[in-house]
């Protein structure tokens, strides 16, 4: 190829440049606030259930389409700069781990979705049992979880990014011991089963919200080290 066909890359310097990595932060906002919608919507949806409250679980179903909506925006963005700017090196890992970034905190708004939907049929039946305190537990160390991933990705933090991946355990504990406790029940009240099994639900998709959180984590990883420790493998 001739150096007349080549395209051009951005550099230092060049208004092309400047144009690229404005909308590199323009991106990392996008993540950012969709990071933000995320995590409300956790805390909305389970407090929806801790509290009863029917409106409240309404608006985790009606807040999942504006998470859904920043999702498509982030892919569009990204997909325009892979195929306008050719990034090299580590621009094209933050763009691609971008898209993964975004499709994983989707997941977070749909398993905040699950969680008001459990709420609203607990609300429903009258369900009497709900372990507050192993559930709001639950809960903040998840969206803990989330929001410190998001800033290990867009700050390529590597530390933080391992952090998050290691307290990942805690909220599997969490969620063994909430088990035990709603099995409790189940064996103490046999009416309760119908609550019971709607709150091993909501336990199953906070645990998730932490997972979905690791995976970003471990881009973060990525990023700053471009090191691979998905699955544990390094390299």
């Amino acid at each position: 190829m001739s150096s007349e066909s080549q395209p051009a890359q951005p550099t230092a310097g060049r208004p092309g440049f400047r144009h690229f990595h404005d909308q590199l932060d323009e991106l990392k906002q996008r993540l950012l606030t969709m990071s933000e919608r995320a995590e409300s919507l956790v805390d909305l949806a389970v407090e929806s259930l801790l509290t009863r409250d029917a409106g409240k679980a309404e608006l985790v179903l009606t807040g999942d389409r504006e998470i859904d909506k920043l999702e498509v925006e982030i892919e569009a963005m990204a997909v325009e700069l892979l195929a306008l700017q050719q990034p090299m090196a580590r621009d094209l890992r933050f763009i691609i781990a971008a898209i993964k970034a975004s499709s994983d905190l989707e997941r977070v708004g749909d398993h905040s979705v699950n969680i008001a939907q459990s709420a609203q049929r607990i609300i429903a039946t009258k369900g009497n049992i709900t372990p507050e305190a192993a559930i709001e537990e639950m809960a903040r160390r998840a969206r803990q979880m989330l929001s410190q991933a998001i800033d290990a990705f867009v700050r390529a933090d590597g530390g933080l990014g391992r952090a998050v991946c290691l307290m990942d355990d805690e909220v599997d504990k969490l969620n063994d011991g909430l088990f035990r406790i709603v099995v409790t029940h189940i064996l103490e009240d046999p009416t309760t089963i119908s609550t019971a099994l709607e709150l091993l639900l909501v336990s199953r998709n906070l645990e998730r919200v932490a997972d979905l959180s690791t995976n970003i984590g471990e881009e973060a990883v990525y990023l700053a080290e471009g090191k691979q420790i998905k699955h544990r493998l390094e390299g």
